[in-house]
């Protein structure tokens, strides 16, 4: 009954937070004499961190209406062009000049893990001047109604072939940390059916996998408890009247404890620096909403999805042992051979330790030399490996120039074949 106790403090809570945001208006008016006090902004400073800390915060926008290709501005129309019931594939479609040619076409595949595919909001900013993107955006498993059907780690491969597909020829794929293993995956059985609409290269950024490198706070959490134990303590049924009611989750609420329970001390630290801007008035707390307002909207996965991934990916490591399945048959890494590989890690990453993601250069053993590359980015942690000034500045532009040297665009497009499997379709 955890869920359902959290949906009713929530909702219990409502009118003290409509009644806080009332106040806090009201010692912000200009009209009022106490505004411009610090007596007036200590109180709209508490009144503004009680409403925050107490609301549900919901799905952000990527918002990104323009970018700038060469010296002009062009607009850009963000558009679901392929649909199923765990995601939309969002393109993001850029007036370009007819004269510039056809940028490389990337689909970002976005983490199924807690949070919405916003945060790769500045990947996708800083990779649109150059290319044709497009990423997957998960949707939150308790807006998706019994009716639907499970998710589980086969259908996510499943999705990420039928995207691949649909896209078409000469697609890149980049997959951001936990979907690494599931888009290899996806690489190998392409590859192994012969599949001419493989991607034409493979970016694997800040992934698990093999967890038995350089193990972090999480990978241990995962090899101390069993299976079973996840699934006593952390999955729970979404409680009514949501659209998803008693369909098996792993609650977005939960996963953000554990996202901050990592680093408590530099999350309070950052909200009292809060208080105290707003006490201030000096501009400065705009940074903080934006990055919180992202950072603490979050979604539920499917608990097959979930269990399997902690099985498949954190106790048993599959994937580097060769036992990965998919369909009931093995995966095999050593099938891909025409698909290029870059792996990139952060020095500081507590999430992925160094050496996890690129251990996929070890067991993808026929990629040829030529067409694999790893790259270490010094100073960064998990975040900084796909967001941030090192990523615009030292990342993107290596992403981009290994994708375009990796293009198959002057081979022409063969004719599609489908491979069959799956809930999807």
């Amino acid at each position: 009954m955890f869920y359902q106790l959290y949906e009713l403090n929530h909702a219990a809570m409502a009118p003290f937070r409509a009644a806080a945001d009332i106040m806090r208006f009201a010692y912000a008016n200009p009209m009022n004499p106490f505004s411009n006090t610090p007596f007036g902004r200590t109180i709209a400073a508490s009144l503004e961190m009680f409403e925050r800390t107490t609301r549900r915060y919901g799905k952000p926008e990527f918002g990104l209406k323009q970018t700038t290709i060469g010296d002009k501005t062009v607009s850009v129309r963000e558009e679901v062009v392929w649909s199923r019931p765990f995601c939309n594939l969002l393109h993001f479609a850029r007036s370009v000049p007819a004269a510039r040619g056809n940028d490389p076409r990337i689909l970002i595949v976005a983490p199924m893990s807690g949070h919405y595919a916003t945060l790769l909001r500045g990947t996708v900013e800083a990779l649109l001047p150059s290319a044709d993107i497009y990423i997957t955006d998960w949707i939150d498993a308790r807006m998706v109604p019994m009716t639907e059907g499970t998710f589980d780690f086969d259908d996510y491969v499943d999705y990420v072939i039928e995207m691949l597909h649909f896209i078409g020829h000469d697609t890149h794929v980049i997959a951001v940390c936990q979907p690494s293993v599931p888009v290899l995956a996806a690489a190998a059985v392409m590859e192994e059916a012969r599949d001419p609409l493989s991607p034409a290269s493979m970016t694997l950024m800040g992934g698990p996998i093999d967890t038995r490198i350089n193990p972090t706070a999480v990978n241990k959490l995962a090899q101390e408890r069993s299976l079973q134990w996840f699934s006593d303590n952390v999955i729970m049924n979404v409680p009514w009247p949501q659209p998803g009611f008693m369909r098996p989750v792993y609650p977005g609420f939960l996963q953000l404890s554990g996202f901050m329970s990592m680093n408590l001390d530099r999350h309070l630290v950052a909200h009292k620096e809060f208080f105290m801007h707003l006490v201030k008035n000096d501009g400065e707390p705009e940074r903080h909403r934006d990055f919180y307002d992202e950072y603490l909207a979050v979604m539920d996965l499917t608990a097959e999805f979930y269990l399997q991934t902690v099985e498949e990916v954190f106790i048993k490591h599959s994937l580097p042992k060769g036992e990965l399945m998919h369909r009931g048959k093995r995966v095999d890494p050593a099938a891909i051979r025409n698909v290029a590989l870059l792996t990139v890690e952060g020095e500081n990453d507590d999430i992925s330790g160094v050496g996890q993601t690129m251990a996929a250069q070890t067991i993808c053993v026929n990629i040829p030399e030529d067409m694999r590359m790893h790259y270490l980015q010094p100073d960064v942690g998990h975040y900084g490996v796909f967001n941030g000034s090192r990523f615009r500045r030292e990342i993107a532009p290596r992403i981009i120039n290994f994708v375009r040297q990796h293009s198959r665009s002057a081979v022409k497009p063969p004719l599609p074949r489908v491979i069959k499997g799956g809930r999807t379709g």
